[in-house]
């Protein structure tokens, strides 16, 4: 399961501000009708009203990336958030109320022999946000300070004091959030005792494993050495594992969970071929590719008229093809012709192949529009139709490029053993790449969703892609 420990604290998360936003809903309709509590919940169907507004106001949370826990965030911004996501909810619940009034709880029946037969509930949408905003800013910063409290939290010694180590840190750190403590670094050379690498100092050598996982609480034990150096201390850990008194990992476990993607230059295949990871036969690949099918038909009849009009901007603006064809690598090296709208100059490679960038000025006005809102990737459907690709998977890269990275990334082949995507987890978590290290950075997503493939991160993927595309961040 994709990052089992996130999941559940991002289910709580939303289950908890649920019970909120409903529990504020039903105090303002008590506090507003009192009286006639009872009858505006079931025989005016109040119950499908709360559950409407409940489902605005953690869809907007969700757009304001309130439910993404993995990105750490000032305690000030965490609380803008809120307000503005709150804001925003107000705003389109106000809208649904001018175009259907009686969806919203401001619009109820009057009953007891009432003269207008409708009386506007003067004051319950109103009352139910400020008791809701209350009560999500005192939960938000309970929360907010216990997961982030030094002294709380899964206690964290790490066995190596090189690059990994160091990065491994630096990346836990990032992400208090998630409630790991780095309490300091293990090493082999004595002399590195009291030495400080990033926050957290050397606390000990090996040979104090043992006595440091007593007296420091340890929770859990990560063994992140640097292979040109570091030798694996043996003996400690299989004393401290037979113990049972602590939990013992690979530091590429750990990068993995904290970051939702594999350290290349951790990595080491024995790990990724034994770790985790489940068989995924017949069935799976079917039910994909029907799911992937089916999209696609509707996706291309939905955006038909959006297609259309850009076809003619694309001519008005400048000379050439509407649609822009580009032989690109697929799954298992196959290669095949991807469709895309063209929002380039014609001669944007005259001088040969160059790497793509968020603001590139080869790209025509009409043609910088389309890329940031993902329009220029509605022929894809076609690409999908004909199997040559997946709504979700690692985006497909020219020959030339992927011989290049090839030779310069370690398993950088790898990302070829699934179909490549419209979008994909690299895509939603990482920007445009211009270079080698963005390339890298992107594999990095890319193995992880690999690894850890499945329909219901296919549809975690959908949703975060939607949420760019809703917001511009085109990547």
């Amino acid at each position: 399961m994709v990052r089992r420990d996130i999941w559940l604290r991002t289910f709580t998360l939303v289950a908890v501000e649920s019970g909120i936003v409903v529990s504020a809903v039903l105090l303002s309709l008590y506090l507003r009708f009192a009286s006639q509590y009872h009858s505006v919940l079931f025989e005016q169907r109040g119950i499908y009203k709360i559950a409407l507004t409940a489902f605005i106001c953690q869809s907007v949370f969700y757009l304001f990336d309130l439910y993404d826990i993995s990105a750490a965030r000032p305690r000030r911004e965490l609380l803008a958030n809120i307000i503005q996501a709150v804001g925003v909810a107000c705003l389109i619940m106000g809208l649904v109320a001018l175009l259907r009034p009686t969806l919203l709880l401001g619009y109820l029946q009057q009953v007891e022999g009432s003269e207008g037969g409708v009386r506007y509930a003067n004051g319950v949408p109103t009352m139910a946000m400020v008791i809701a905003l209350a009560l999500m800013i005192c939960w938000r910063v309970a929360i907010h300070w216990v997961l982030s409290h030094p002294r709380l939290g899964e206690r964290i010694l790490i066995v190596g004091t090189g690059a990994p180590a160091v990065e491994l840190a630096r990346e836990a750190l990032a992400r208090r959030d998630l409630g790991y403590r780095i309490i300091g670094f293990i090493t082999e050379d004595p002399a590195q005792v009291g030495q400080s690498l990033f926050n957290p100092s050397v606390i000990g050598t090996v040979d104090d494993l043992n006595t440091i996982v007593g007296r420091e609480r340890v929770d859990r034990v990560v063994v992140a050495l640097d292979d040109r150096r570091g030798h694996l201390p043996v003996d400690h850990l299989l004393k401290l594992r037979l113990q049972g008194s602590v939990v013992i990992e690979e530091g590429t476990a750990l990068y993995e969970r904290v970051t939702g993607k594999i350290s290349v230059e951790m990595l080491r295949p024995s790990w990724i071929i034994f770790s985790g990871g489940g068989r995924r036969g017949p069935l799976y690949y079917g039910v994909r590719r029907a799911l992937n099918l089916t999209a696609a038909v509707i996706g291309m009849l939905l955006s038909l008229p959006v297609a259309l009009l850009t076809a003619v901007a694309i001519k008005l603006e400048s000379p050439g093809p509407v649609f822009y064809q580009q032989e690109r690598v697929g799954k298992n090296g196959r290669l095949f012709t991807i469709i895309k709208f063209r929002s380039m100059r014609q001669d944007a490679e005259k001088e040969g192949p160059v790497w793509a960038a968020a603001e590139d000025d080869r790209t025509t006005l009409v043609g910088r529009f389309i890329r940031k809102v993902r329009i220029d990737e509605i022929p894809q459907f076609i690409n999908i139709l004909r199997g040559e690709m997946s709504f979700v998977g690692p985006r497909p890269e020219r020959p030339f490029f992927v011989e290049q990275l090839g030779q310069l990334i370690p398993f950088y082949s790898q990302r070829h053993l699934v179909e490549p995507g419209l979008t994909g987890w690299a895509q939603v978590m990482y920007p445009y790449g211009a270079s080698v290290e963005d390339a890298l950075q992107k594999l990095q997503y890319d193995l992880y969703y690999i690894k850890n493939a499945s329909l219901f991160f296919d549809l975690w993927v959908l949703f975060k892609s939607f949420k760019i595309i809703l917001f511009g961040r085109g990547r």
